[in-house]
């Protein structure tokens, strides 16, 4: 009878519990459901990053890095902000970035509030200049930089940079093509202000490729969703970004044509997009102190993030990652 006593008020709050959750989710949902973030044009994308970066909930969740994280080949338990600050290091070491000597310019196309900037000017001295068309992101990106660390910022559209041709020795760009309505010039001018010889590294979410399988009913619907949620117009594919590299004229010199090598490393980034929920559950004080806007907005991007997740599990996106060395 005591143990009943005693189970019966923890069962209550278990499920007292449960329902609150359940209902705050369901909140959620409907927000989700009721309005997106579809893609309009550039300012639209630079609004929507304005608002993540301004609440300070993706920040106090995932620390510097908004992008997804590394887990290793193959993929083993790691805690999400390192796993995040490993990705910059594998991206590094893949691209052949760390064999630049210390002192070349490099521009990270898409920088958001500048963590993978920092580690590449702190770990490997470069000296940076990060972009994006957010100024939000780069009002927080110059907070967050120590004085004296050679990285600079400013607010710049990726399809438009206000920088002269063949300024850089390498050129960084990591989950900033799937908000460029034209991949063209998105390569096109990734590969305008890269000099002859530098290194480019990309790394992105794309789709699989129509021409293998197209999409089938319910992953047209997911899809629809991947992209007016989160402000995107369209994914590329890694053969069609890889051929709009390769065709683009800023990429050959002469007559040598550039060479793009691509891998998947969906495997290794997959468990980022569960942990990008765990952390809400981990660090429940980070939201809860932002107050009941934050809450609201944490529970209405979770849709998003487990529509990620079942997307590249089963294949319909994949993580890709590109690296060039532009002809000298």
């Amino acid at each position: 009878m005591h143990f009943i006593a005693v189970l019966s008020p923890l069962a209550g709050g278990l499920m007292l519990a449960a329902a609150v959750l359940a209902a705050a989710l369901l909140i959620g949902l409907l927000v989700w459901s009721w309005r997106d973030r579809a893609f309009e044009n550039t300012a639209s994308v630079a609004d929507a990053y304005d608002r993540w970066t301004d609440d300070r909930l993706l920040e106090r969740l995932w620390g510097e890095h908004v992008h997804l994280g590394h887990y290793g080949t193959p993929p083993r338990r790691r805690d999400f902000r390192r796993a995040k600050e490993d990705f910059v290091h594998e991206l590094v070491r893949w691209s052949g970035l760390d064999q630049l000597p210390p002192g070349s310019r490099v521009l990270d196309v898409g920088c958001g509030i500048g963590g993978s900037a920092r580690i590449l000017a702190r770990d490997y001295g470069l000296d940076v200049l990060g972009i994006s068309i957010s100024p939000g992101q780069i009002r927080r990106a110059q907070e967050l930089t120590p004085a004296g660390l050679s990285c600079r910022f400013a607010v710049m559209d990726a399809l438009d940079l206000d920088l002269p041709d063949a300024g850089f020795d390498a050129v960084w760009s990591v989950e900033a093509g799937p908000h460029m309505p034209d991949k063209q010039r998105y390569a096109d001018e990734l590969l305008r202000v890269l000099k002859p010889g530098g290194r480019l590294a990309v790394a992105d979410w794309n789709r699989r490729d129509p021409g293998v399988r197209p999409l089938n009913g319910l992953e047209r619907w997911v899809m629809h969703q991947l992209l007016v949620q989160w402000a995107h117009p369209e994914f590329a594919s890694i053969p069609g970004f890889q051929r709009n590299l390769e065709q683009s004229r800023w990429g050959a010199q002469g007559q040598s044509p550039l060479r793009v090598e691509v891998d998947d490393w969906s495997r290794e980034t997959l468990p980022s997009w569960i942990d990008s929920v765990l952390e809400g559950i981990r660090r429940p004080a980070t939201v809860l102190g932002l107050g009941p806007k934050a809450v609201l907005m944490g529970l209405r991007e979770t849709p998003t993030l487990m529509l990620m997740h079942w997307g590249f599990a089963t294949g319909m996106m994949q993580f890709g990652v590109f690296r060039a060395n532009k002809p000298a």
